[in-house]
């Protein structure tokens, strides 16, 4: 098994795929650094997920993140070296993502309020999860206002797929009370 360790971090840069170094410290890393933390706390709430279709949409939002970090993470002048869905967010991405939640919001309209989330913790992990992805979409944005190469498709993505996650956490709530955020 090769290692784990390449020390070639200890300089405070990491690699972008394909080529190219950039501080870790830099806009781009704490988008992508965002996507991880988010893909793992989607794996909190797939964990403990009894609801299969909400597993498997969970499961989906975590693997399409790995392609959104790539999209992100590739050195601009190989860009052509991508594959859509496997390291490049492509033009159906958000599309998609619009019909799983009209499709959702069919089965259980939303209600016009803001919700305190906790009433379940499946419903919890995944409200948590969701502003991780809004965190991540506020740096995406960042980044591309400092230059970085981020595409319409990832952008859109992210919006729509943190709109997904709050509709699916209102699904894991199931029939548990939600407060509201006022009376």
């Amino acid at each position: 098994m090769a290692r784990v360790y390449t020390r070639k971090g200890d300089d405070g840069t990491t690699s972008l795929l394909f080529g190219g170094r950039v501080p870790k410290a830099g806009v781009l890393v704490d988008a992508l650094g965002d996507l991880d933390e988010a893909v793992s706390a989607l794996g909190v709430a797939r964990a403990s997920c009894a609801d299969e279709q909400i597993a498997q949409s969970l499961f989906r939002i975590q693997k399409q993140l790995f392609v959104v970090a790539a999209d992100l993470a590739t050195n601009p002048a190989n860009r052509k070296r991508l594959k859509a869905g496997i390291s490049l967010v492509t033009e159906d991405a958000a599309p998609e993502v619009e019909r799983e939640i009209d499709a959702l919001v069919a089965e259980k309209p939303l209600r016009p309020v803001f919700l305190v989330p906790g009433s379940t913790a499946l419903e919890a992990a995944i409200d948590l999860a969701r502003t991780i992805v809004r965190r991540a979409e506020r740096h995406v944005v960042q980044a591309k206002e400092a230059g970085h190469t981020v595409t319409d498709p990832v952008q859109k993505y992210l919006n729509r797929v943190s709109d997904l996650l709050f509709v699916l956490g209102r699904r894991a709530a199931g029939d548990s009370e939600e407060p509201a955020s006022h009376d």
